[in-house]
């Protein structure tokens, strides 16, 4: 008699099934196979490789049912969304930072030079490239710092920090919901972290000589509106605006800082440091390296704040490091130069691939003889 029974009909999963995970970097769906009892999500994402301390899931599940065959078992899929979660980064709060003694002056003996350091490109919030995000990067900044202040102790008349521009990533880009997805930060937290950054590099500066402190205008910092910029880039900048932050807290708390910044509607400025003249520009105003001399150039001839005395150039933007010997200088004492400064940033693993090239990050300093012309000497560090 048993062997007159029919096997019971098989009932398939929906056409539409499809076990597994998709994740775009951000936020992702997984679907769970056809299971008889309820499952645990988070070990779930962790056997697919998703740590429950790095991803949480949002939402509530939805679920498929059928029968594994007539009369049988109902199996359940449940299909969820997660996503990353956002980085909990314990950012120094500046005022905070400020009651806290002022820092020692450690007393050295102080050559007729000067040093000028370099952060360029931190891009503060930006992530998802190969050097990581905003840990790696605090990670490799802090670095350059120790290796910086050893210079710092040997002596300087004056030590100038000039923030070469594009201090935060922002997200108003024409690719702004691509930095949506990307970035670890919000535009506040990057504005916090970045004048962090740099209060932390002025007091280890100002323990050994009175500091100058500048910034130009550059292309993420800018104040946009549906893609386009709106204000004047001297004055409408998340730069410009960290400056003005560190203005008052170096104020505050008695710190020996001035600073430099540009006219409304300048985008860089010049500074003079005994027999050489310095110019300070973001390098955006340039669609390639080698359009920044010409912007420079161009500059000359149009009777800008970049003009003839301008001894050396220095810009960033590119990403990498680049030094050029140019003409001569207005007094006939040697060479014009200009360098191009590195990025600390997390990389664009996007321009690798495109290009076949990447760079080693870094902050550069550059040391000014004062009765000397500047002669290309610099140091990544």
């Amino acid at each position: 008699m048993l062997e007159n029974l029919e096997p019971a009909k098989v009932i398939k999963a929906p056409k539409d099934f499809r076990p597994g995970v998709v994740f775009d970097g951000s936020e992702g769906t997984a679907t769970t196979e056809g299971l008889a009892e309820l499952p645990n999500f988070d070990d779930f994402l962790l056997e697919r490789g998703y740590p429950p301390e790095e991803y949480e899931i949002i939402g509530t599940p939805r679920t498929s049912q059928w029968q594994q065959r007539e009369g049988g078992d109902y199996l359940t899929s449940y299909r969820f969304s997660f996503r990353k979660k956002a980085l909990s980064v314990d950012l120094p709060a500046l005022f905070a930072s400020a009651r806290k003694t002022k820092p020692p002056v450690i007393k050295v003996k102080a050559k007729e030079k000067a040093l000028i350091i370099c952060p360029a490109d931190l891009q503060v919030g930006k992530a998802g490239g190969s050097r990581g995000g905003t840990p790696e990067l605090i990670a490799r900044v802090f670095e350059s710092f120790d290796k910086i202040e050893l210079q710092m102790k040997q002596g300087w008349e004056r030590i100038y920090i000039l923030d070469m521009g594009d201090i935060i990533e922002s997200f108003s880009s024409k690719a702004q919901f691509g930095q949506l997805q990307s970035n670890d930060l919000s535009p506040m937290q990057q504005t916090d972290l970045a004048a962090s950054l740099m209060y932390e590099l002025i007091k280890r500066a100002t323990k050994y000589a009175p500091v100058t402190y500048g910034s130009v205008a550059s292309n993420h910092c800018q104040n946009r509106f549906m893609g386009q910029q709106v204000g004047k880039p001297g004055l409408d900048d998340w730069g410009i605006v960290i400056l003005q932050q560190l203005r008052r807290l170096t104020t505050e708390v008695g710190l020996d800082v001035d600073y430099l910044i540009p006219q409304p509607d300048d985008e860089g400025f010049a500074f003079q440091y005994g027999v050489n003249t310095i110019g300070v520009v973001h390098g955006h105003q340039a669609a390639r390296p080698a359009g920044v001399v010409k912007y420079w150039s161009d500059a000359v001839f149009g009777s800008q704040w970049l003009n003839a005395s301008v001894d050396c150039l220095i810009s960033a933007h590119f990403h990498h490091l680049a030094l050029e010997e140019l003409g001569q200088r207005h007094d006939g004492r040697g060479s014009k130069f200009w360098v191009q400064c590195p990025t600390s940033d997390a990389g664009s693993d996007w321009f690798r691939r495109k290009s076949g090239t990447d760079s080693t990050t870094g902050i550069l300093t550059i040391e000014l003889d004062k009765h000397s012309p500047f002669s290309g000497s610099v140091t990544k560090h």
